[in-house]
């Protein structure tokens, strides 16, 4: 079936092989790989065809049950995924605007990504410029680089020369934040967990203009205040994933009036600040999660971003994350299918995996 002809679709159903969740339970043991009949759009619905999608822990999480965002469960239960990029292959009479060719992604919860095909009505996807952008960093657009983008300009004024740290840093946000605060003339300071390819790993992050880049054991460091000292301004954000111990000595590094904002929790430890450097220098907590500010913000203000996001794309100053394409070949039949998603899945949740696992549909 062409492209061309799909856009005559209302005459027939489609069918959509998909990763689908039976019940809450670990990934591995409750996902299992089915082909789903995809009955005629109506006329203010589009078919869209997937490209690519990752596998995000928050996915994982979501099918364990333990995320706020639960899975939409269907009689056949729920398609996994909540990021990705597809194009329209088909519109019905009353659809507005989206036209065929167009890259969308999803703007609704649980929305399932991890399928070949894909019913839906325009309001539920926002449609991104396709021109000088590839299908990895497209699928990859609607939450790691937006958390990136938003915590840097919701919470402090930051100006050219200012410094931000973050641990973290080398996760998919923790990469967008590099980029987007050397774009914007801003400094960084990037902490990471020592492991034994330690330097390999700081020099990707300088490759993406990481100012420093230090270990998690350092933070307490005579050394490392020097370092923060010599960069010239004082820290006036820190972003925080991790959570415990971590989160503690990156608040230690900041100047006075600064801001810590947490959008994650890694090590499953509470967040423990000192008392004195809240009082003394005034610092202020906050924390953030990108699918609330999708709830909240206008279509307008989704799209503004996602055009900013895309013109850092286009000019080269936000490179696609560091990841791993699983090929989902028409040639594939199901059992490989299901066989080669399973060692992504595996990969996405293993300890240390710089790698973001992404899907992509041929």
């Amino acid at each position: 079936m062409t492209l061309s002809s799909l856009k005559f679709v209302n005459n027939y159903s489609t069918i959509s092989k998909a990763m689908v969740c039976s019940k809450y339970g670990q990934p591995k043991d409750v996902l299992s790989l089915k082909e789903l009949k995809i009955p005629k759009i109506r006329d203010n619905e589009v078919l869209v065809k997937f490209l690519a999608a990752p596998i995000n822990p928050s996915d994982i999480n979501q099918i364990e049950g333990v995320y706020p965002i639960k899975p939409r469960f269907r009689e056949y239960g729920a398609v996994g995924g909540n990021e990705g990029v597809a194009e329209v292959v088909a519109a019905g009479s009353k659809v507005k605007n989206l036209t065929i060719g167009d890259w969308v992604i999803p703007d609704s919860k649980a929305f399932g990504t991890w399928q070949t095909f894909a019913a839906s009505s325009e309001n539920e996807l926002q449609k991104i410029s396709k021109n000088g952008i590839s299908k990895i960093s497209a699928a990859t657009i609607s939450v790691n680089p937006p958390t990136a983008y938003r915590m840097l300009k919701d919470f402090v004024n930051l100006k050219k020369g200012d410094v931000v740290i973050q641990n973290g840093a080398n996760s998919a946000v923790g990469q967008s934040v590099i980029q987007i605060a050397k774009a914007w003339g801003i400094k960084t300071i990037n902490v990471i967990r020592d492991r034994p390819n330690f330097e390999e790993v700081a020099g990707e992050l300088h490759k993406l203009g990481a100012t420093l880049v230090i270990k998690e054991e350092d933070l307490r460091s005579n050394s490392t205040r020097e370092l923060v000292k010599n960069l010239g301004s004082p820290v006036r954000l820190a972003l925080n994933c991790v959570g415990g111990k971590s989160a503690s000595g990156i608040t230690r590094l900041l100047g006075q009036n600064a801001t810590i904002v947490t959008y994650g929790g890694m090590s499953k430890q509470p967040l423990t600040f000192g008392t004195g450097p809240f009082i003394f220098k005034n610092l202020r907590a906050s924390g953030f999660w990108i699918s609330r500010w999708n709830k909240e913000a206008s279509k307008k203000d989704k799209q503004y971003m996602f055009d900013d996001i895309c013109e850092l794309v286009r000019g080269g100053h936000l490179a696609e994350p560091w990841h791993e394409e699983t090929k989902w070949e028409t040639s594939d039949d199901n059992k490989t299918l299901n066989k080669k998603f399973m060692t992504a899945l595996g990969k996405a949740g293993a300890s240390f995996g710089n790698k973001k696992q992404i899907l992509t549909f041929e």
